[in-house]
C-alpha cells in the first residue's frame, strides 16, 4: 500500500453526521423505481451481493429485489451480520460462489457494499474462472484502515486488527482483480475516505462517482442504476461506463 494511501484521513465529523440522509435516499430509491425500470435487463447470470460491516442481507434487500426484476439470479451472502473475517466466513463465501456457479452454469458477478466489496475483490482474485465481474460500493480497498470512521468497530466486531491482511484471502487489497471491475464511490461519503474507494483506470477497471452517503449507497438510485448498467454487459464485451447525454448530469466526472 502506498504512503499516500496510508496518510489519507477519514471523512470529517460533518460528513459523518450527514450519513443520516441514507434514510431519505431509501425513499428516493422507492420513488425512482419507475425510472429505474428503464435500466437494461440482464442475461440471467448469478449475482452475489455482499453486505457491509455489521450489516446483513436485510441491508441489501432493496438492491437484490431490484436486480431480480432485471432478470438476474440474485443471492445474499447468507451469513447473518457481517462481523468481519471470523472463522469460517471466507470458506462459506468461497463455497457459495462455487454453489452459484455450478447451479446456474455461468460465472458469478460479485457486488459488495463497503467491507463486502473488499470480500468481492479478494474472491475474484482467488477464483477468476468462476467470477464474471466485480462491483464495489464505497469500499476502501486503496486506503489504509484508519482512513475510515469504522476501523474501531471492525476491530471490536471481528477480533482482528484493522490493518491485518490475510495473504491466503486474495493477497493485497489494493491490487485490482483480474476480471472487469467497477468501483462506485462518493466524495460525500461520511465513513470512508473517497480517494481510497477509487479504482485505477485500465482496460477492464473503472470508477463511477455518485453523490451519495456511505450508508445509503446500496439503495441510492444513481448507484443502483450504475450497478444494473454494469451487470447488463455481455460476458467478454466489457466497456467503460458511458457518461454522455443525460448521465453527465447525474454522474460527475471522477477524474475532475
Amino acid at each position: 500500500m502506498s504512503v499516500a494511501a496510508n496518510t489519507l484521513r477519514p471523512p470529517s465529523r460533518t460528513l459523518m453526521f450527514m450519513e443520516g440522509r441514507a434514510l431519505s435516499e431509501l425513499g428516493a430509491f422507492v420513488g425512482a423505481l419507475p425510472l429505474l425500470s428503464l435500466a437494461p435487463r440482464g442475461d440471467g447470470h448469478p449475482v452475489l451481493v455482499l453486505p457491509g460491516l455489521v450489516a446483513s442481507d436485510v441491508s441489501t434487500r432493496p438492491l437484490r429485489a431490484f436486480l431480480k426484476t432485471r432478470g438476474y439470479a440474485v443471492s445474499g451472502w447468507r451469513q447473518g451480520r457481517n462481523l468481519g473475517l471470523r472463522q469460517g466466513v471466507q470458506h462459506a463465501m468461497v463455497d457459495l460462489v462455487h454453489e452459484l456457479h455450478d447451479t446456474y452454469g455461468q460465472k458469478v458477478s460479485l457486488v459488495g457494499w463497503s467491507l463486502g466489496g473488499l470480500y468481492a475483490r479478494q474472491l475474484a482474485k482467488m477464483m477468476p474462472g468462476r467470477v464474471r465481474s466485480v462491483i464495489t460500493l464505497g469500499s476502501p480497498f486503496a486506503a489504509g484502515p484508519k482512513a475510515t470512521n469504522a476501523w474501531r468497530v471492525y476491530e471490536m466486531a471481528s477480533g482482528r486488527r484493522a490493518d491485518e491482511e490475510d495473504s491466503r484471502f486474495g493477497g493485497s487489497l489494493a491490487s485490482a482483480p483480474p476480471v472487469p471491475t467497477t468501483a462506485i464511490f462518493s466524495r460525500t461519503d461520511g465513513i470512508c475516505a473517497w480517494q481510497g474507494c477509487m479504482e485505477k483506470t485500465s482496460a477492464q477497471s473503472e470508477s463511477i462517482e455518485v453523490e451519495s452517503s456511505h450508508c445509503g449507497m446500496g439503495h441510492h438510485p444513481a448507484a443502483v442504476y450504475a450497478v444494473a448498467d454494469r451487470l447488463a454487459q455481455a460476458e467478454g464485451q466489457w466497456k467503460p461506463f458511458d457518461r454522455s447525454g443525460w448521465r453527465s448530469l447525474v454522474y460527475p466526472d471522477p477524474a475532475r
